[in-house]
């Protein structure tokens, strides 16, 4: 079963086409990345899954079926737009908002400091919320998320706010939950978080899908026909080889067409060179983002 079934869901606003025509499916135990500009549709296609706007054609479907109440509280959703009591004390917070995803009292508070605890939040138990830093209130707010131990978490820019090592603890959290077969959406604007946690992707750009799959092959799709190397000794004339770029620490070698990585690597070592670095280039999520949006736009 499908954590999330999105199928040619499109929903528009007066004359603008916010979702066009939008396809994409989420496993369980899948840690899965919802990124594109500002306006590309990303928030409105997070309404939709959380049944908060319906779509004007296409279907969602959540965990096996349409989303209802019973459903819903077996979803965490983190919106971007924060909202927790600020005059309540962090544990009644966290206490009501987990009752209200039908979890007991006495259950709420026993989770709640556990998760305090990892956190290194058990301190500021009875802080009022208001009394929280930017960072902390976010940290509470991913408790309340995943209090009710849900099957499915959609966290709109979760690391929003968060200093590196909240970053880390939160980032070591997410991939705790992955591991417990649950399924996780996350949508930002930080590639380098999208690159290092998420099994796949969607890009979306004026509300369509202008990439979608496993990134490791997405990468490997826009993989440039270079290698980078941190070599000893003088580099010299090396066959295919068309250009070279000097980098801090190493040096990037363009080849032609016809020339494989393996055949600059082999004739380097047949000449006895010795190497110390050998990498295919292989393009970021950011600079494959600002490729594609920058042609579509």
């Amino acid at each position: 079963m499908l954590a999330v079934d999105v199928n040619h869901v499109a929903k528009s606003f007066a004359d603008k086409v916010a979702v066009d025509n939008l396809s994409f499916s989420v496993a369980q135990g899948e840690m899965f990345g919802l990124i594109g500009p500002n306006g590309a549709g990303k928030t409105t296609t997070i309404r939709m899954m959380m049944d908060i706007l319906k779509p004007d054609s296409g279907e969602v479907t959540i965990l096996g079926e349409k989303l209802n109440e019973a459903t819903k509280n077996r979803l965490g959703y983190l919106p971007e737009e924060r909202g927790l009591y600020k005059k309540l004390k962090v544990i009644d917070s966290i206490a009501y908002l987990a009752s209200l995803k039908g979890v007991d009292r006495h259950s709420a508070t026993e989770k709640a400091n556990e998760l305090l605890n990892q956190t290194g939040m058990l301190a500021s138990k009875n802080k009022k919320i208001e009394e929280l830093s930017r960072g902390m209130g976010q940290i509470i707010q991913f408790i309340v998320t995943i209090i009710h131990d849900p099957q499915l978490l959609i966290l709109d820019e979760p690391f929003a706010g968060l200093d590196p090592v909240n970053t880390e603890l939160l980032k070591g959290m997410l991939a705790d939950l992955r591991n417990q077969g649950k399924a996780v959406i996350l949508s930002t604007h930080q590639m380098n978080q999208v690159e290092e946690l998420c099994d796949r992707i969607l890009m979306i750009n004026n509300g369509q899908n202008v990439l979608y799959g496993d990134l490791s092959e997405i990468k490997a799709r826009y993989r440039g026909n270079s290698v980078l190397l941190d070599f000893k000794g003088e580099l010299g004339e090396v066959p295919g080889v068309t250009g070279k770029r000097t980098h801090k620490g190493y040096t990037e070698l363009m080849l032609d067409s016809k020339t494989t990585p393996q055949q600059v690597l082999a004739h380097l070592i047949s000449r006895g060179m010795v190497i110390n670095r050998f990498e295919v280039a292989t393009p970021s999520l950011n600079e494959i983002f600002l490729k594609e949006v920058g042609k579509k736009s």
